[in-house]
């Protein structure tokens, strides 16, 4: 088959690769987004405000278990994905079998450790009372079910990774229109609350690794068992790109930790507030963390066949996309800020944070946009740990004294403002940087064909620990593979 000698996105437009990657990543991805959005609309009209603070508290948690399955995907994808583009199948086939069966250990064992840790983590966070025994009993339900999330987003990573764009949005796609069914029957009908959300997060979760399962195994045929020797030797393979993905994805929640505990200090209303906000962000700018994901096959896929042309191609698309959807939802953030307030029945503190989201800080995510795609790069181009460094440096240097600075002089407003002022200076270093690294793999090409363009000349392969390839998080190292 013509697909298993050349992967797809080696040939053809890479602005259409891009945004044909990222529409079809962002129908399902913001229908999850939607949906969780939907779910907070759904406990407002309840009219309890430790519910929503709960929802937020608990989110918190949520985020770090998810990034880690997204560090995980990330890792899987881009090996899978890089494979293919080279022509070698049956590494893709059993890279994908073995990325699974280390996703679903991984994600079981953080899963069930975080049971015992729920309560002092609430705490931690400035959770009290009725709010924290809610956030608590939320998280106890969703923890356990962490390895369904990292299959199922594994999967939907392989399915990128072979170019498949529709049946990898229809994995999350299903389960986001069925958890929007059955959570007004649960919240609602059976008036079993905050508990009845949860419960449908779980169904939701069995969804999709179903779903993503069928399309990987039956669809595809792109899992092969990879036997013990070959599970070892690919768990050391997938530590050297997951590992560094897994820390990068964490810098983004640990700083959100860092958030809470901030807005945490000006009451449950901050915090409710704040939670709204949380969760209008994916929905708005879903395109922008779809691409993150959409752009890493892509990549992937020509450094595999080494074509460094089409990789910066593929950046400056990426970049494009990013300013023109961020202008536009922005614009739209600002003329329904107040409707947006009316329908969560924000009030207060609340209202005012959503206001300024709506109608300032949305703006930010331009550079945050910057940040994801230089990420992605790194992630894809064999240099993880340059992305570890950045989103640390985000969530550490780019956020505390910011939001420290914030909500000193602004109090709550102050805090969702320096969230977003530290982004502006690491988007745009990332990017500068990516296009460095790029460079650097092209000036080496060059030389190794005598200075003649030779497009197949490069391929690296994937068994190669790309961690080899960063000596520190923010320098540049290219070493022979």
């Amino acid at each position: 088959m013509a697909e298993t000698a050349v992967g797809r996105f080696t040939t053809g437009s890479p602005m259409r690769h891009v945004m044909v990657m990222t529409a079809t990543g962002s129908v399902g991805l913001i229908a999850v987004f939607a949906v969780d959005l939907l779910n907070l609309f759904y406990i407002s009209l309840l009219g309890e405000r430790e519910l929503a603070a709960a929802v937020g508290f608990a989110g918190t948690v949520l985020f770090l278990q998810s990034s880690l399955c997204i560090g995980l995907s990330i890792g899987a994808g881009a090996l899978v994905a890089r494979a293919i583009g080279g022509g070698r199948r049956a590494e893709a086939e059993r890279l994908a079998g073995s990325s699974l069966i280390l996703t679903a250990l991984v994600a079981a064992l953080v899963g069930l450790l975080t049971l015992p840790l729920l309560g002092p983590a609430m705490e931690l966070l400035g959770a009290r009372g009725a709010t924290k025994e809610l956030a608590v009993g939320y998280l106890t339900i969703l923890s356990p079910t962490l390895p369904l999330l990292g299959l199922g987003m594994g999967c939907s990573a392989m399915l990128r990774a072979q170019g498949d764009a529709r049946r990898a949005m229809t994995v999350t796609l299903y389960a986001a229109l069925f958890s929007a069914a059955l959570n007004p029957v649960l919240i609602f009908g059976l008036r079993l609350d905050l508990t009845g959300a949860a419960v449908t997060v779980v169904l939701s979760r069995c969804l999709l690794a179903a779903v993503g399962w069928h399309g990987v195994a039956r669809v595809h045929r792109l899992l092969a068992a990879p036997g013990w020797t070959g599970l070892v030797k690919d768990a050391r393979t997938l530590a050297g790109i997951a590992g560094p993905a897994v820390l990068t994805n964490l810098a983004t929640p640990v700083a959100g930790v860092y958030v809470t505990t901030s807005m945490a200090r000006f009451g449950d209303a901050a915090v409710a507030g704040a939670a709204i906000v949380d969760r209008m962000v994916p929905v708005a700018f879903g395109t922008i963390f779809a691409l993150t994901g959409a752009v890493g096959p892509i990549l992937a896929q020509n450094l595999g066949a080494g074509r460094l042309d089409r990789v910066r191609a593929t950046l400056l698309a990426s970049l494009a996309l990013i300013v023109v959807w961020v202008l536009a939802v922005w614009l739209g953030l600002f003329l329904a800020r107040d409707w947006v307030v009316i329908a969560f029945s924000a009030e207060g503190v609340s209202a005012d944070l959503v206001r300024l989201f709506c109608t300032a800080v949305a703006g930010g995510f331009l550079f945050v946009g910057f940040l994801f795609v230089g990420n992605a790069a790194f992630n894809n181009l064999g240099f993880p740990l340059l992305a570890t460094g950045f989103n640390w440096g985000r969530a550490t240097l780019g956020t505390m004294p910011f939001v420290a600075a914030g909500g000193w002089l602004g109090g709550a407003p102050g805090v969702l403002i320096g969230q977003a002022a530290g982004s502006v200076l690491f988007g745009i270093a990332a990017v500068w940087v990516a296009f460095r690294v790029t460079g650097r793999l092209g000036h080496k090409q060059l030389g190794r064909t005598g200075g003649g363009p030779a497009p197949e000349a490069v391929v690296v392969p994937a068994d190669v620990p790309l961690s080899d390839k960063a000596a520190a998080a923010l320098t540049v190292q290219i070493n022979r593979p």
